[in-house]
Order: structure tokens, then sequence, then C-alpha cells
């Protein structure tokens, strides 16, 4: 993890493992501690955290690990995570719940039942999902912080 302040905000870099579930959600239980201390919203904790660890989850599991880049600022949470799998051969598909191309010893453990991309779209205020097959995916997500 790298972490840098200025102008735009703080900005965290994490790169996460391919097929490493035992480290699969380091990255978001991180931000969630520094959005914590930095005294975010319960609400957007939790929004940031189940988006950020589906993301992670989907990169062990489809895209051969990946860079996310968080970057908090005092109007939002935008997250991209960039993946060099695969690609996502039907978006429209892979948005729909329970959807999902997942291996068999994936689904062993208890992943891989096709709610991560909607889960994702779900907690985001804005989520875009640009893919291309054989190149990989670049996920941006934003959340916005309410005034309190």
């Amino acid at each position: 993890m790298s972490e840098q302040s200025g102008s735009s905000g703080v900005v965290l870099k994490y790169t996460v493992s391919p097929d490493d579930f035992t480290r699969a959600g380091e990255a978001s239980s991180k931000v969630k501690n520094i959005l914590k201390q930095m005294g975010i919203s319960p609400d957007v904790i939790r929004k940031v955290s189940i988006a950020m660890y589906e993301g992670e989850i989907n990169m062990v599991i489809h895209a051969r690990g990946g860079d996310i880049t968080v970057t908090i600022t005092p109007q939002e949470i935008l997250m991209v995570l960039k993946d060099v799998g695969p690609g996502i051969e039907d978006v429209e598909k892979a948005m729909k719940a329970g959807y999902s191309t997942a291996p068999e010893q994936v689904r062993a453990l208890g992943f891989g039942a096709g709610m991560g991309l909607p889960n994702m779209q779900s907690c985001t205020d804005e989520m875009k999902v640009e893919t291309e097959i054989g190149v990989g995916t670049t996920i941006t997500m934003s959340v916005h912080i309410e005034d309190k």
C-alpha cells in the first residue's frame, strides 16, 4: 500500500494478488479503517467497504489480481480497480444477480455466487465498467460523501 496527500485529496494504492483468498479483502479493510479515522459517516464507509471487497474478490477469482487506487476528497471516495485479466465477455449478463463464471473450486470455498458486480453497483453512486477481452477490465466507482 502507498499513500499520498495533496490538493486532489488522499490517494491510496493497493495491489491485489491473484488466487490469494487469504489476503483478499485486506485493501477494503485498510480503507475502511482510514475512513473511520477521517470521521466519514458509517453509511458511506459501509458502501465503500462492500463495493471494494466485492471488487477485490472478483480480481482474485477472475482477473489474475490487479491494482486498486482510492482517492478520498471532501466530496467523494473514488475507487479505480484495474486488472489484466481475461475481460468480461458479457457485461450486461455479468451485472445480473446470480450470474457467475467462477470455477467450481472457487464456489466450494464459498465465493462466486454471482453477486459481486450487482453488489458493487448497488453500493455506489456511480459505476463504470470498461473491459476488453484478453486485455483486462477497469471498474471505476464513486460514493458521494453527504454533508454532515
